[in-house]
């Protein structure tokens, strides 16, 4: 009988630390460095970096910080040096007055990349870190290597004004003193919508991963920063971009879409803005890549960043 206890016991403790292991907070691999790195017009962007060779930046988007890209940055370390910032006004990073555009993220990026003792890299972009990585190709084009574009629209870029359309990006147009009144100590309520009403499958963000983000974005200023960030689409980057889509990016582009999320249409957009264009639609998934299909989406990318497209 005591026999039996204890296997029992043994059991339910391992599926315990499964659960538990299953349910862990986003985070980077163990050793990556951290260092806060100021931009020429003021912000301090929070930055972690890892690994030895080519040089990657990976840019995180809303509802996430940096830590988003842990599985991947794991994996692409071994072959690259990973550099992983949070964008202004997230995370770790200061939360200035403005800035939010994404031609002047573009520039953070470019001061992280080079103050790190960088200048040519590849960029992946997902959500509005999508946005920055494109505004980033297009200010420095003979420095990016290839770029990676998932799941999200490029403002000013066709279809654009079809996708504008679409009622769930009411948020695009969310913003200023009242919305930040009435999200403020309900951040995890509107956080959800995104994670619940985006997602393939709602229950791949666990609940480890919807508490650790809340909490980030539940820190004084940070709905005010990730407001400026959706408002100033309208303000000034759908303008920005239709001019520079003027111009085709000429670098190897891989354009990832969830299949119940952007699916195709991320490659139909970016072949209006480049003109090497590879598509990949991730079976199953909506828009949150790496929480929905990890492996699948870690799998595009390298493959992608090692091929010699």
């Amino acid at each position: 009988m005591k026999g039996r206890a204890t296997i029992l016991a043994t059991i339910l403790s391992l599926a315990v630390v499964a659960q538990t292991a299953v349910a862990a907070e986003p985070f980077l691999p163990a050793g990556f460095q951290t260092r806060m790195i100021a931009t020429p017009d003021g912000a301090n962007i929070f930055v972690r970096s890892g690994g030895k060779g080519p040089a990657v930046v990976l840019i995180h988007g809303f509802g996430d910080t940096g830590d988003m890209w842990g599985p991947l940055a794991q994996e692409l370390a071994k072959t690259h040096t990973v550099i992983v910032p949070d964008l202004r006004g997230m995370g770790k990073s200061s939360q200035p007055a403005g800035g939010y555009d994404k031609k002047s993220q573009a520039g953070d990026i470019r001061a992280v990349i080079t103050t790190l003792g960088q200048d040519h890299s590849a960029v992946v972009g997902h959500d509005i870190g999508t946005m920055v990585a494109y505004a980033y190709a297009v200010q420095y084009p003979d420095k990016v290597d290839k770029l990676v574009v998932m799941d999200a629209p490029i403002p000013g870029v066709a279809p654009w004004d079809q996708i504008i359309l679409s009622p769930p990006l009411w948020h695009f147009n969310f913003g200023g003193p009242n919305a930040e009144r009435l999200v403020a100590g309900r951040e995890r309520i509107y956080l959800d919508r995104f994670w619940n009403e985006f997602a393939g499958d709602p229950s791949k963000i666990d609940e480890a991963t919807r508490g650790y983000y809340s909490k980030q974005y539940a820190q004084p200023g940070a709905m005010r920063a990730a407001f400026a960030q959706f408002n100033a689409i309208a303000i000034k980057d759908v303008a920005d971009n239709r001019v520079s889509s003027q111009t085709k990016l000429t670098m190897p582009v891989l354009a990832i879409g969830g299949e119940k999320s952007f699916g195709a249409t991320m490659a139909v957009v970016m072949r209006n803005a480049a003109t090497s264009v590879q598509e990949a639609v991730v079976p199953k998934a909506g828009h949150w890549l790496m929480e929905e299909s990890p492996d699948a989406t870690i799998t595009l990318v390298r493959d992608f960043l090692d091929s010699g497209q």
